[in-house]
């Protein structure tokens, strides 16, 4: 199984980012799927012009993360809550894909430097992404004060509750991977 992580935050001194590491390093270590990190602030998308079926040229980096997007069994977003909502980033990524977006389960992590750890943005995340059929995993798993929880290189400074409830949420995420794998043979 392969399991992409989306790191949706393209800020300056982002720390949502240090969750996706997190994620990586988990799996990894766990050996619970192989696992890569879609970094948004590397692929430094334009702004949203047309879907990828539209564009006439789409760039490599397009054509990449729509291919790497495809042929995930499961996707981890990793979000930072900005006033409530996901940023324009991830926004623009949703957007340019269809297709490969169509039944793929995708479970939302979310992060503030609040008391809330980005409880707000996952209504609005979640209605886009059930707009365009994904398999919405339905545990989240929410990180307040990320500054405090994780070290800049992904370390969980509490490592036995950051563990606890990666296990829950990863768990929730393979059952509805191995469920679609399932669903694709029938």
């Amino acid at each position: 199984m392969k399991i992409v992580i989306i790191s949706a935050s393209v800020r300056i001194d982002r720390q949502s980012h240090r969750v996706a590491l997190y994620f990586e390093q988990y799996i990894r270590e766990h050996k619970l799927a192989e696992v890569e990190v879609l970094d948004l602030k590397k692929y430094n998308f334009p702004l949203f012009e047309e879907r990828l079926q539209f564009l006439v040229n789409p760039s490599p980096g397009v054509l990449e993360f729509a291919d790497k997007v495809a042929t995930a069994d499961g996707i981890i977003i990793v979000t930072p809550e900005y006033n409530g909502g996901y940023p324009a980033s991830l926004k623009n990524a949703i957007d340019l894909l269809y297709a490969q977006w169509k039944h793929k389960p995708i479970a939302i992590a979310s992060a503030s430097n609040g008391p809330f750890g980005g409880a707000q943005v996952n209504t609005s995340l979640a209605f886009s992404l059930w707009k365009i059929g994904v398999i919405l995993v339905p545990s989240l798993f929410l990180v307040p004060k990320v500054q405090d929880a994780y070290q800049e290189d992904g370390t969980a400074v509490n490592k036995e509750d950051a563990e606890k409830r990666a296990k829950v949420f990863i768990d929730e995420l393979s059952w509805c991977m191995q469920a679609c794998s399932k669903m694709k043979t029938i």
